[in-house]
C-alpha cells in the first residue's frame, strides 16, 4: 500500500503546525501550500522537517491547481484563511477573496484533479462558529441557523455552503465548525495570546497595562492540538459530514484574564488592566458555546485539555520566553 499523502493549506499557522506533526506521526507524507516568503516557514520546518513545500497563493487558481497536481494528495486540509474577525471589517475585499473564493478554488482544484487522475482526494474545510452571528439558542450545533454579523462570518458561511453544495454533487467534502481554539503558537494579534504575554510581562516586573476591549464577551475556548485531531477524524470518516468542534463550556474575556494572571502568580489583576473603547468590535456576539455531541458520538472525539490547562500552558510558555530573553 502506498504512503498516504496530504496537502495542507495554511500549514505555517497555529493549526497547520499541530496538524502537520499529527499527520507525520501517523506516517502521512505532508505537503504544505505556502505563500512565497512566509516568515513562519522556518519555524514550521524546525518542528516538522519533512514537510514538502509548494509555493502558491490562494488568490491564484493556477497556483492552487499546480500544488494539488504536484502533491497528488489523498487528503486536502484547507486551513488557510485571513483569520481575524476585526481585520475583516478593515478589508472585507481581501477577506472575501481569501476565505470565500479561495476556498472555492481549493474545492474546484480537488475536483479537477479527481477528474483527470481517476481518484479524487477527500477535502476538509475549516468553518467557524462566527457563521452563527448572534445565536438564537445556546449551545449551538450543526443545525443552528447561519446568520453571520461580520464580514468574516459572512464569507466563511459562503465557503461552508459551497462545501455542502460540492458534497451534494458527489465530492467527498467534510467540514469542521470550529470554536475558538488557542495554544502557545497563537500569534499575539489574538486577544488570548495578548493576555498571556501581558501576564508574563507584568509578572516579570513590567508596569505597562494590558489594554482590552469587551471583557464580557464569552467564547468556547479549546486547545488547538485537540482540535486538529478532530480534523483528521472528520476527513477520514466514511461519510463526509459537518461537525461542530467545541468544548461545550464558555468563558468570558475577564475569566481568561483572571486565569492568566493567576497562572502568572498575580492576584490584583484589576490594577494592570484597562478597557480601551477603540478595541470594541462592532456586532460582537455575546456568547458562543458549541455542542460537539455529534463529534463525540460519530467520531469518538473529545477535548483533552480544559480551560485552566490551556491558559496555564500559554502563560508558562510566555514566561519561559521572558526568562530566556533576560537570561
Amino acid at each position: 500500500m502506498s504512503q498516504r499523502r496530504a496537502l495542507v493549506t495554511g500549514i505555517t499557522g497555529q493549526d497547520g503546525s499541530y496538524l502537520s506533526e499529527l499527520l507525520v506521526a501517523d506516517g502521512t507524507e505532508v505537503h504544505g501550500f505556502v505563500v512565497p516568503g512566509d516568515p513562519q516557514l522556518d519555524a514550521l520546518k524546525a518542528l516538522v522537517p519533512d514537510v514538502i513545500v509548494h509555493d502558491g497563493d490562494l488568490s491564484s487558481f493556477d497556483s492552487v491547481q499546480a500544488a494539488v497536481d504536484a502533491s497528488e494528495p489523498d487528503e486536502i486540509y484547507h486551513l488557510a484563511a485571513a483569520s481575524s474577525v476585526a481585520a475583516s471589517w478593515e478589508d472585507p475585499v481581501l477577506t472575501s477573496d481569501l476565505n470565500g473564493t479561495g476556498s472555492v478554488r481549493v474545492l474546484d482544484a480537488a475536483k479537477r484533479f479527481g477528474q483527470s487522475r481517476g481518484r479524487a482526494p477527500r477535502v476538509l474545510l475549516c468553518s467557524t462558529a462566527e457563521m452563527f452571528g448572534h445565536p438564537a439558542h445556546s449551545p449551538q450545533n450543526e443545525s443552528t441557523p447561519i446568520e453571520p454579523v461580520s464580514p468574516y462570518g459572512v464569507v466563511k458561511a459562503f465557503a461552508h455552503r459551497m462545501a455542502q453544495v460540492s458534497r451534494s454533487h458527489g465530492q467527498h467534502v467534510s467540514t469542521v465548525i470550529l470554536y475558538n481554539h488557542e495554544s502557545p503558537r497563537r500569534p499575539d494579534t489574538f486577544v488570548t495570546r495578548k493576555i498571556t504575554k501581558a501576564a508574563a510581562r507584568i509578572a516579570r516586573g513590567s508596569t505597562e497595562p494590558l489594554q482590552l476591549g469587551n471583557m464580557s464577551a464569552r467564547r468556547d475556548w479549546g486547545f488547538a492540538g485537540d482540535y486538529v485531531k478532530a480534523m483528521v477524524a472528520a476527513l477520514r470518516h466514511e461519510q463526509p459530514e459537518d461537525f461542530v468542534i467545541a468544548t461545550g463550556v464558555s468563558h468570558s474575556i475577564e475569566d481568561f484574564v483572571v486565569a492568566a494572571f493567576a497562572a502568572a502568580g498575580i492576584d490584583n489583576w484589576q490594577s494592570h488592566v484597562a478597557v480601551d473603547e477603540s478595541l470594541l468590535r462592532p456586532n460582537d456576539p455575546a456568547d458562543f458555546v458549541g455542542d460537539a455531541s455529534k463529534a463525540r458520538s460519530v467520531l469518538g472525539w473529545a477535548p483533552e485539555v480544559d480551560f485552566e490547562g490551556l491558559v496555564t500552558m500559554m502563560v508558562n510558555h510566555d514566561l519561559e520566553i521572558m526568562d530566556s530573553v533576560s537570561a
